[in-house]
């Protein structure tokens, strides 16, 4: 039998063992044997010195062009054995999409801070206010100067300021927002309410009390005969909403740069409801937040006649207002992402 026929031979039995083949191992035993340095094609062709020269390149190149012919045979082969290992499987592994899902164990809450923002929130949406948010990285006119604290004034100092340049800084309040709005505002549509929620930066010393960032949302009311009595009024409405219908509020006279009067606001303590007690310092009385009227210079720089339009505004902290009313001694605890702390508050309303 010449070279030709040997190795048309050894084609044809080796496509049959391929065809035959149903497992891997099998099919991975047959490659070795037809195609390894040690397999009959290979043995057969070292008969090829004994062929005359100008024979030796055509079956060589017959050769190769069968061990071609296998490799993809044995390719196609085992391509057709994954195929049917996975429909195995599947066949084994099928799901009921029917059944009900399995219920985590870890249920996921709103964040405690965003619970008391929402709120308060709802609250003011209640009242006719708008909700309005703006940038954190703020231009120092709109953060500083239209709120009546021009560069150099001494009230600057209140609010040590991370500045980007000399032109932006990361906000220390969301009172720009309020002026951007007073900018815009229609008083022919009817008199400016709003809230303005939002992340405020100071370079303060994160301590138990005080945080580089925290949570604002201030309150803003312009419109003709606007007094102290409308203040007094939507404070009780937000004390009693947050902390309790019990609730009964004081003014102390204070200083804000863009209030004139201004006033410190406290309420009656809700853990011994005005009588004394270590958390109110034996006073009756906790502080809560900053308010008063709107100063004329505000009014003046957003381009509102302080003779026609009067307002009062308020600042409020969510960190300060879920640390007194739950009892929550750092304030860092509500950013440590502590899952032990946080799920106490879950399903808690604000």
């Amino acid at each position: 039998m010449s070279l030709k026929e040997n190795l048309e031979k050894l084609k044809s039995e080796g496509l049959k063992d391929i065809a035959d083949s149903k497992e891997q191992h099998v099919l991975n035993d047959i490659r070795v044997k037809l195609l390894g340095k040690k397999g009959p094609i290979t043995d057969t062709l070292r008969g090829m010195k004994d062929l005359p020269a100008e024979e030796r390149p055509k079956i060589g190149s017959f050769a190769n062009k069968i061990k071609e012919e296998l490799a993809q045979a044995i390719a196609d082969k085992q391509e057709e054995i994954n195929k049917a290992i996975i429909n195995e499987k599947l066949k084994k592994e099928t799901i009921d999409v029917t059944l009900p899902s399995r219920k985590s164990n870890k249920i996921g809450t709103q964040h405690i801070l965003n619970q008391i923002i929402d709120d308060i929130e709802e609250l003011f949406i209640g009242l006719g206010y708008q909700v309005i948010s703006g940038p954190e990285v703020e231009e120092d006119k709109y953060n500083f100067e239209k709120m009546n604290i021009p560069k150099n004034h001494p009230a600057r100092d209140m609010q040590d300021t991370f500045y980007i340049n000399d032109e932006l800084l990361m906000r220390t309040h969301t009172s720009p927002q309020q002026a951007r709005t007073m900018e815009k505002h229609d008083f022919s549509k009817g008199a400016l309410k709003m809230i303005s929620p939002g992340k405020v930066y100071r370079r303060d010393t994160d301590d138990a009390t005080h945080s580089h960032q925290f949570n604002q949302i201030e309150g803003l009311v312009v419109d003709k005969n606007v007094t102290m009595a409308d203040l007094k009024g939507t404070l009780e409405v937000l004390v009693r909403h947050v902390f309790g219908e019990e609730r009964k509020i004081r003014f102390r006279p204070s200083y804000f740069p863009f209030t004139e009067p201004s006033v410190e606001v406290d309420i009656t303590c809700f853990a011994c409801g005005g009588s004394g007690c270590r958390i109110c310092k034996f006073t009756g009385w906790i502080e809560v937040l900053g308010a008063g009227l709107v100063h004329p210079n505000v009014l003046k720089n957003s381009g509102i006649d302080p003779d026609i339009y009067s307002g009062f505004a308020f600042g409020v902290g969510p960190d300060r207002f879920a640390m007194l009313k739950y009892g929550v001694e750092d304030i860092r605890n509500f950013y440590s992402n502590d899952v032990r702390f946080i799920e106490q508050f879950k399903g808690e309303e604000a």
